[in-house]
């Protein structure tokens, strides 16, 4: 599969911080990319830079086979952008919006279409100034299609809307991928990482600490699923003579890990045959979330990620 992005050995130097520290990584064409990290990780000078407002100090950056900086005006016929903290002009309804983008791309589209997709054409000939958060947020997407781009920046695309509106935008933006578009998605939501994204790179101090789908890293540095169990101390002492390896208590709740099934089986049936009382019980996984305050945690205490 062809990388429409491709990054290595990136840089971004003000004066002696390192804001963006050597990174390195391919977007395949097609795919969902996701950039995920605390506030100050370097995403958004990483995503300047892909998108041509902002000079790499050092490293190769190649996007739709363009040096974004060389070949800015190039590149931003091609590609689609919605920044973080998306405005617009107060007095501009969003069809009017729409044809104003038009214009600038030297495009046809009609308004009412572009609008549709985004839920917003109810909201067509009203002034941004009166739209909510969620419909500031929508429009920011829809000027994002304007000109067909093969590639969409999305810097939290979602923000502000409600739970109903974002399942909304996730569907577009499964519905714009099945049109072939790469969209590179940045987002403080982890679950909307988790649900839309092929690959995820966590970043740390312009650093990528580690990459791969959200399975893979969900795999690679979570705790694997486990049996969760509330017990009372004679229970707690029975599991624990009769589970064994690898099993933890902590204030009256046991945890057995089970990436095995005969130590769920066993885990059961030893709770089962006691005949003693359990308030609770069930069974957990990881999520990317999860994961990325575990690692992002183990990083500001120590320096150093867990690799599992």
């Amino acid at each position: 599969m062809d990388a429409i992005i491709e990054v290595e050995g990136l840089v971004k130097q003000y004066g002696p911080l390192r804001a963006v520290d050597g990174i390195t990584f391919r977007v395949p064409r097609g795919q969902v990319f996701s950039f995920l990290g605390p506030n100050g990780a370097g995403k958004t000078t990483t995503v300047e830079i892909l998108e041509g407002l902002r000079r790499a100090s050092s490293g190769m950056v190649h996007v739709l086979g363009l040096d974004p900086w060389r070949h800015a005006g190039e590149l931003h016929r091609k590609v689609g952008v919605m920044p973080q903290g998306f405005r617009f002009f107060d007095k501009v309804t969003p069809r009017e919006a729409v044809r104003y983008y038009a214009r600038l791309f030297g495009v046809s589209v009609d308004p009412q279409e572009v609008l549709h997709r985004v839920l917003l054409e109810e909201k067509a000939d009203d002034t941004y100034d009166k739209l909510s958060g969620g419909q500031k947020q929508k429009l920011g997407v829809a000027l994002a299609l304007v000109n067909d781009p093969e590639l969409l920046f999305l810097d939290e695309p979602t923000t502000g809307l409600d739970p109903q509106a974002r399942r909304a935008v996730w569907e577009l933006l499964r519905e714009l991928q099945k049109e072939g578009r790469t969209i590179f998605l940045t987002t403080h939501y982890l679950e909307e990482a988790e649900q839309l994204a092929d690959r995820v790179a966590i970043l740390h101090h312009g650093t990528i600490v580690t990459e791969g789908s959200p399975t893979e890293l969900i795999e690679r540095h979570g705790q694997g699923p486990r049996l969760v169990l509330k017990a009372v101390p004679e229970l707690i002492s029975l599991l624990e003579r009769e589970v064994g390896a690898g099993l933890k208590v902590h204030d009256g709740t046991v945890i057995v890990p089970i990436q095995q099934k005969g130590v769920l089986l066993r885990a059961l049936e030893v709770v089962d045959r006691s005949g003693l009382p359990w308030p609770e019980i069930n069974t957990e996984r990881d999520t990317l979330e999860n994961v990325f305050i575990s690692m992002v945690g183990e990083l500001d205490e120590t320096g150093e990620v867990r690799r599992e």
